[in-house]
């Protein structure tokens, strides 16, 4: 990776910021769309997850499935998302935690392997192409501060940390331990959504949403402490 110029940071951190505002609204959409629409024969979430122990080791593998080659092409929140509607709080946490973890690892192969100069071209203009510099200094560290930080989008680190020099394992470990705060916000709040098709505002949901916001409010907390401290932002 080339070294770190001065260039501009990229959009993905300013959405990263918005993601919880963003989920309330739709939350909003959603109570409204369902006066209307009337879908909660379709999306009864007992229904959902009698049909899931139905299927209690194909609907796994088919979600650890897209989860693993789904980074590639696919935003990850969405996927995520369906893990806590599909499988709860409990098994959504697990089952997203390690097919995320399996999906960041195959997009850092292809970036490293594959597409190396694909993804150079990419990340060029962007502060990303300071990230090598900082692992080199730093090492997984820089891994688990851009995951329990989320200033730039997950996929896109993915590809980006294909191009450092970090070891495979001290990343994927990182990556793995570092991402359960937003994986557990993310399903906690997907798991208790479909609630609201009974037009029920459970207290389970209302957690969620706390979780989720308070976890998109951390890299708006860190930048603002930044600030505060006369310091530039480090990535």
């Amino acid at each position: 990776m080339a070294n770190c110029p001065g260039s501009t940071s990229p959009a993905n951190g300013k959405k990263t910021s918005v993601i919880g505002p963003l989920l309330l609204v739709l939350l909003i959409v959603l109570v409204i769309a369902v006066q209307y629409a009337h879908p909660e024969q379709y999306l009864d979430q007992e229904r959902l997850r009698q049909f899931g122990a139905s299927h209690r080791f194909l609907l796994p593998l088919m979600y650890l499935a897209v989860w693993t080659v789904g980074p590639l092409f696919l935003p990850g929140l969405p996927i995520t998302l369906a893990g806590g509607v599909l499988f709860g709080p409990i098994w959504g946490v697990i089952y997203t935690a390690l097919g995320s973890t399996l999906g960041a690892g195959l997009v850092f192969l292809v970036a490293r392997y594959l597409a190396r100069d694909w993804v150079a071209g990419k990340l060029a203009g962007t502060r990303l192409v300071c990230l090598d510099e900082k692992v080199a200094r730093q090492g997984w560290k820089i891994v688990a501060f851009t995951r329990l930080v989320p200033v730039f989008s997950f996929s896109l680190l993915n590809y980006a940390f294909g191009l450092t020099r970090i070891s495979f394992w001290p990343y994927l470990g990182a990556t793995f331990v570092c991402t359960l705060p937003s994986t557990i916000a993310y399903v906690y709040f997907s798991s208790n959504i479909l609630g609201l098709l009974q037009g029920k505002i459970s207290p389970g949901l209302i957690i969620g949403v706390i979780l989720v916001v308070g976890v998109s409010l951390i890299p708006v907390i860190f930048k603002w402490r930044k600030a505060q401290a006369g310091e530039p932002l480090d990535l």
